[in-house]
């Protein structure tokens, strides 16, 4: 049996439809919210299973990586989150890069030896990687129409996916990406679904307009503190919005916090564009905590920490 675990975010979603273009086959498809990574949790897997494993953070999985190691199955590790140290083991292909040029579907564009890069720019832009796209889209020699076209394509599926549960998003992971996988170039997509893009790009903006009206919380020349409510618009633009601010401003660090049904604060931190380093540092010092150098997010941080984790994200970045 073939499994196919991957986060629900354009990068996971991308890096799949690039897999499993290059490579087809039948699959269990297991995903989530982009903040749901712990997803090993979730399989079960033999000796002769193929499990394919999708930019989800091997620091958070490992226990589960190794269990079903040692039950014989055949897993692909793709990544490019914290890890940790790599388990060693036969049945083990990793591919870690932590650089903050990369992805996971720019490591997987070349593993694959580039049959379908294009949908690895829609990945990088969709991570907020623009120089990375850009200079895949050079290879390519696009236009800049086109070249905007795949980043307002790699944002909407990137928005998609954030959550504190399925019900936040307009589509669940797995069904876009059993839609996006019929095209073999994000092109088609954009011109045989015209619908589906202008659903994500409706809803996209719409949410948007509501965070126009947000004032930071916190703000000073070297970092900014965004306060979103418990309310579903709020949860799913936490990452487009943090992209959009280091943008905006890219000697900034930013961190957006948003309260959560539970009571709890799920953040989200984007390290300056011009210094992208540090965020995963940061996050892994509170529970829950992690993600790569220029971006990453706590899913759950106590109210009563709250105060705590400002004061270190302003000395952090000061």
């Amino acid at each position: 049996m073939q499994i196919d675990v991957f986060n629900g975010d354009a990068d996971g979603i991308c890096a799949l439809i690039q897999l499993r273009l290059s490579q087809p086959a039948e699959s269990k498809l297991i995903t989530g919210v982009k903040r749901d990574i712990q997803l090993l949790q979730r399989v079960t897997a033999t000796a002769g299973d193929k499990v394919t494993v999708l930019d989800i953070s091997l620091a958070k999985n490992k226990d589960d990586l190794c269990r079903l190691l040692s039950a014989g199955a055949e897993i692909l590790y793709v990544d490019h989150h914290q890890a940790g140290e790599i388990p060693e083991h036969s049945n083990l292909t990793a591919l870690i890069d932590t650089s903050p040029k990369v992805c996971t579907s720019l490591l997987v564009n070349q593993y694959l030896q580039q049959p379908y890069p294009e949908w690895a720019i829609v990945a990088a832009y969709g991570d907020n990687l623009d120089h990375s796209a850009e200079q895949l889209a050079d290879t390519l020699m696009l236009s800049t129409e086109q070249r905007e076209r795949l980043k307002q394509l790699g944002i909407y599926i990137n928005y998609n996916g954030y959550g504190a549960s399925i019900e936040d998003l307009h589509i669940h992971p797995a069904e876009l990406f059993n839609i996006l996988i019929q095209f073999k170039s994000p092109f088609d997509i954009i011109q045989q679904r015209g619908d589906l893009f202008r659903q994500l790009q409706e809803a996209y903006q719409s949410d948007m307009e509501q965070a126009a009206a947000l004032q930071p919380l916190e703000a000073d020349e070297k970092t900014a503190v965004y306060l979103l409510p418990d309310a579903s618009w709020a949860r799913r633009i936490s990452g487009v919005f943090g992209n959009q601010l280091a943008n905006q401003a890219p000697d900034r660090a930013h961190a957006i916090i948003t309260r959560t049904p539970a009571g709890n604060f799920q953040i989200s931190v984007r390290a300056p564009l011009n210094l992208k380093t540090g965020a995963d540092e940061l996050c892994a010092r509170f529970p829950g905590g992690g993600g790569r150098k220029a971006a990453a997010g706590i899913n759950q941080l106590p109210e009563s920490q709250l105060e705590q984790f400002i004061s270190t994200f302003k000395q952090h970045y000061s």
